[in-house]
């Protein structure tokens, strides 16, 4: 008990700023001429409007989803089965997406290409990606004056192709904000394809309960469905065939699908706030900041909470279209000045045109750039350049990741229960293995620490029936058993994993916030992953007590019923003002009696 994980401290972080200039490239524009005439370059679809590339680019990364080329003009046999094989890595590296840079040496310097070399090298790509099934896109364009006259083009190209295992690729965004700022607005303007009136008819739709429509708050937890073609159009509402089918229609049209989560706002609901980012599993958050009223005590809680999880956050402000230039500059003044604090030095972007939003989206792997959107579901303003970051932003978990995962026995935690025609119906995320129908599969644990067999009936994704899902997928399980008694924050495991529950657990914690001390006796809400649950410290190693930003390990008791908790899992606990981060080291299958809870020496 004696060795503990690393701490996540923030204090601990030393990351280096850099110069948002450098960031946006620098880009002369007297040198730049764009022609949006052409629909096509090389017989490659151009997006739907396609952004300017900076005058110099990194080096190229030896591992991820990024390739540089100079040029691939008439390449044999043998070159091109290499190329091919190229491509089809940098895929799988990027889970489906791949950016391919034309006319870029490897150090980052753009050389540019002649118009017939450039024709030839689209070609070649378009061959490329035709062999793997893929899609090209163009989205960014530059450009270069020779010393003669002469010009030369590069081209930056997104190459998309759906894994074999997925009909689309999937993101998962939480969307955080103080209450009265705008989320659920922006959330159906963007997933509705139709503008706000003003007076919040398009969060109409997204509300789930008859209360929130009459209050105006979101109270519960909200999934809402946004899709992308290949070419990075919007596949929304306004493109199908039937408001009944309008999600399953989606997802079948578009190649690339994010799942909003819509968190509350309100204090009240701050629970159901942070279920919502632990259990869920957002790979990013979207910070929506009211211009209007500008940053709230509630915003920096969300914030922090989303710092404790790790969540990438990314900053929309919303309400443009009543605030004046005054206090939107404050607004984002103050949103700079909170991210560039001590222990969370991060780089603010403000998103201005469509080069800043694609630098935003292929950087946000770093988790060092928070991009700031100002936009307006009044009259648009913004929007599209939200929608372009939201097309070209990369999954976050590596093929490698996701492999390895896979290779792991199931684990599929239960984050909703419905009951459907006497069956019963979960819905949840896969964080490890893989599922198929009809498989059987260990539900727990039960009050007395038990788990029971079940089989997998049916499997949903995104409303649509499919076989198999696999690690880091989100889906619905139609469940075959008993009579079952089912709650949130059970766990769906593989047989051959022998899972057993606990009631007492070893964390290694850190107290953020509180305003005396924690001793034994002390009770919180414990949330770790989909767990949420009241637990009781039973005792402090080595100390009395614990105060703000001390550090200690801690013994927990659940009190209610027992939890399958893993090592390593990263907990948050909370209580009125006082809230504390941490991770657990230890998992007991009974009471810890052999160790001095004070001084942690045996008895």
């Amino acid at each position: 008990m004696d060795t503990f994980l690393g701490l996540f401290d923030p204090a601990m972080e030393n990351e280096t700023t850099q110069d948002i200039d450098e960031l946006n490239g620098n880009v002369n524009h007297g040198e730049v001429q764009y022609s949006g005439r052409r629909s096509t370059l090389g017989g490659v679809r151009r997006g739907p409007s396609v952004a300017i590339l900076p005058d110099q680019l990194p080096s190229e990364p030896q591992e991820g989803n990024i390739e540089y080329k100079l040029k691939l003009v008439n390449p044999n046999h043998e070159r091109f089965k290499r190329l091919v094989s190229q491509m089809q890595w940098r895929l799988r590296e990027g889970l489906g997406e791949a950016i391919y840079e034309i006319g870029v040496e490897d150090s980052g310097i753009l050389l540019g290409l002649t118009q017939e070399e450039l024709e030839a090298s689209m070609k070649t790509l378009r061959r490329m990606a035709k062999q793997l099934g893929a899609s090209l896109t163009v989205i960014r364009e530059k450009t270069i004056s020779g010393h003669n006259g002469q010009t030369r083009k590069a081209a930056e190209v997104l190459v998309r192709k759906v894994p074999d295992d997925q009909y689309s690729i999937e993101l998962r965004i939480a969307v955080l904000g103080n209450s009265d700022v705008g989320k659920s607005t922006l959330l159906g303007v963007l997933t509705r394809g139709e503008l706000d009136n003003g007076r919040g008819c398009a969060r109409l739709n997204v509300f789930r309960h008859r209360h929130e429509v009459c209050s105006g708050k979101t109270s519960s937890i909200s999934l809402q469905l946004m899709g992308f073609d290949s070419q990075g159009n919007v596949i929304d509402q306004t493109c199908t065939r039937s408001r009944d089918y309008d999600d399953e229609d989606i997802c079948s049209q578009s190649i690339k699908i994010i799942n909003f989560i819509d968190l509350a706002g309100d204090q009240k609901y701050l629970k159901t706030t942070v279920f919502g980012l632990s259990g869920y599993s957002p790979h990013y958050a979207v910070l929506v900041v009211s211009a209007f009223s500008g940053v709230a005590p509630m915003t920096e809680e969300h914030l922090s909470l989303a710092r404790a999880l790790d969540v990438p956050i990314v900053i929309v402000v919303t309400k443009t279209d009543i605030a004046s230039p005054q206090q939107i500059q404050r607004t984002i003044h103050d949103l700079k000045k909170f991210l560039t604090q001590p222990g969370y030095k991060r780089v603010p972007l403000i998103i201005e045109n469509e080069d800043d939003a694609i630098t935003a989206g292929s950087n946000q792997l770093d988790n060092n750039i928070v991009p700031i959107f100002c936009a307006s579901s009044v009259t648009g303003d913004g929007l599209v350049l939200l929608k372009k970051f939201l097309f070209v932003l990369p999954p976050r978990m590596s093929n490698k990741e996701r492999e390895k995962l896979e290779q792991e026995p199931s684990e599929f935690q239960i984050d909703e229960v419905f009951h459907v025609d006497r069956s019963i119906v979960v819905g949840g995320l896969l964080t490890r293995g893989v599922v198929m129908q009809g498989a059987t599969l260990l539900l727990g644990p039960m009050d007395n620490c038990s788990f029971v067999p079940v089989t997998i009936g049916s499997i949903h994704r995104n409303k649509v029936p499919c076989r198999v899902v696999c690690a880091g997928q989100s889906a619905s399980l139609s469940l075959r058993g008993p009579d079952l008694s089912l709650r949130k924050g059970m766990k769906l495991m593989s047989i051959e994993s022998r899972p057993r529950a606990c009631f007492y657990f070893q964390a290694r914690t850190q107290v953020l916030h509180h305003s005396s001390s924690i001793c034994r006796g002390f009770q919180a809400t414990v949330h770790i992953g989909n767990v949420r649950q009241t637990a009781v410290v039973e005792g402090i190693l080595g100390s009395r007590g614990l105060h703000t930003n001390d550090r200690g390990s801690v013994i927990f008791r659940f009190l209610r019923q027992p939890e399958l908790v893993q090592n390593g899992a990263r907990l948050l606990f909370r209580q009125g003002s006082t809230k504390g981060i941490g991770k657990v080291i230890q998992v007991f299958e009974e009471e810890p009696d052999n160790v001095d809870l004070y001084f942690g020496v045996a008895r």
